[in-house]
């Protein structure tokens, strides 16, 4: 906040300073003459009763007569001064030698100067002196209290402002995380209640949208787990007679086929599931080393190939950490599964307890993901161009499973290029404890 308020009041400030130092110029500038006009009238009278005194005693007598009424009109200053004085302009010098009086006027239109002749040869000047030390200190204190007075309205100003930005941006990234069910409720009477309004229409409107696809991917995938059933056990029956192997190799491509479909649905309803934002991770404290063990026992007899080989490197003391397991077990064996498909020989799994968190990696020997592919990799049904031939398997949801299962713990899923030449996964779990 200190920050908006800083440029607000820098702009405001330096506008204002402006302006009260160049309007009064120009103002003057364009209504000279009646500036001019005014102070004329407004000096008229002192200076006709200066004059008086001049003229009541001799010519002779005027110096002594200017010096004493220089002391008496302190700190204003009486001089005579000879009516072709090089001081005087030249439309000054042709008022006063017309018998005029003359005014000359400086800041904020006040006179510093007012003149009238005495004869044909010589004038009497008032000098309005310049402010003292301690008058112009007053003014600047005065300016200065004006500038605190305007920073004290804008702080009050703003904190209501920025109390509702601040509530905006909140009910945002809770929004943003999952949360569909927040809203700003900042009152219409406020400065930003009209966007307050909109954003919080956007966000029902948003929550509709998806709590109506939810529904739908999970009753569509619940009714197709029906007939699937109701076929795989039909094949079951019709490959338990005596077939000719043909239609017996046949019917068990139909029975593969209908598994692979039925795995579709049970993904899509594990993905549906985690998209739920009423849905909150079950924390629990498991040793972090039992825990890989057992995720690795729940995939080991996966491995295609018997050469593969996975390593799993413990990095320091392993505590025990708080985490769903369910959830975090289903990432790993997604990404383990994912090695499985692509490496070559090799997966390394690496595991690291820090003060505010635990890393987990994921390595592989393979041929890795390009730059620009690591993130789309992470959306539902997207399969990199190498994975789309059947026989590496899977749907393009594994990946998208994965992180929705960490984001639902705070944490995070990330990609890169790995140490063995192929994809390194980092999965990233905050410390709640």
């Amino acid at each position: 906040m200190f920050r908006i308020l800083f440029r607000l009041y820098l702009v405001t400030i330096v506008s204002y300073s402006a302006a009260i130092y160049l309007v009064p110029d120009l103002v003057i500038k364009l209504f000279h003459e009646r500036f001019v006009s005014y102070n004329l009238d407004y000096s008229r009278g002192l200076q006709s009763l200066i004059v008086k005194q001049f003229h009541g005693v001799p010519q002779e007598q005027w110096p002594g007569l200017a010096e004493q009424m220089d002391k008496e009109f302190a700190p204003l200053h009486i001089v005579l001064s000879p009516i072709d004085d090089a001081d005087f302009s030249a439309a000054e010098s042709q008022r006063l030698q017309r018998g005029e009086k003359v005014v000359r006027i400086g800041d904020w239109g006040w006179r510093t100067l007012a003149v009238a002749p005495l004869n044909e040869q010589t004038v009497v000047k008032m000098v309005v002196p310049p402010d003292p030390l301690d008058v112009n200190l007053l003014y600047w204190s005065i300016n200065l209290l004006i500038g605190a007075t305007m920073l004290a309205c804008l702080l009050l100003w703003l904190r209501a402002h920025w109390r509702d930005l601040e509530r905006l941006k909140g009910t945002a990234e809770r929004f943003g995380k999952g949360q569909l069910s927040e809203r700003t409720n900042i009152s219409p009477r406020s400065n930003i209640g009209s966007l307050a309004n909109v954003f919080d229409t956007m966000a029902s409107d948003i929550e509709s949208l998806l709590n109506q696809q939810r529904d739908l991917l999970n009753a569509v995938s619940h009714e197709l787990r029906t007939p699937l059933t109701r076929l795989d056990f039909g094949l079951a029956l019709a490959l338990s007679d005596d077939l000719p192997a043909a239609t017996r190799e046949r019917l068990q491509g139909l029975v593969a086929h209908i598994r692979e479909l039925d795995e579709l649905v049970l993904e899509l309803l594990s993905y549906s599931r985690l998209q739920n934002p009423a849905r909150l991770p079950e924390q629990v404290e498991v040793s972090l080393d039992e825990f890989i063990d057992s995720v690795l026992g729940s995939v080991d007899e996966e491995l295609e190939s018997p050469d593969i080989v996975i390593d799993v490197w413990l990095h320091g003391q392993l505590e025990r950490f708080s985490l769903d397991p369910r959830l975090t077990a289903r990432a790993l064996q997604n990404l383990l599964r994912n090695a499985m498909r692509y490496c070559e020989k090799r997966i390394q799994v690496s595991v690291q307890v820090l003060a505010h968190g635990c890393e987990i990696w994921v390595d592989d020997d393979g041929i890795g993901i390009p730059d620009d592919e690591r993130e789309r990799i992470f959306e539902p049904f997207y399969r990199l161009d190498r994975s789309r031939d059947r026989a590496t398997g899977g749907f393009g949801l594994g990946l998208a499973i994965s992180r929705r299962a960490l984001e639902a713990q705070s944490g995070t899923l990330t990609v890169e290029a790995s140490p063995l030449g192929g994809a390194r996964f980092r999965l990233w779990l905050p410390n709640v404890a």
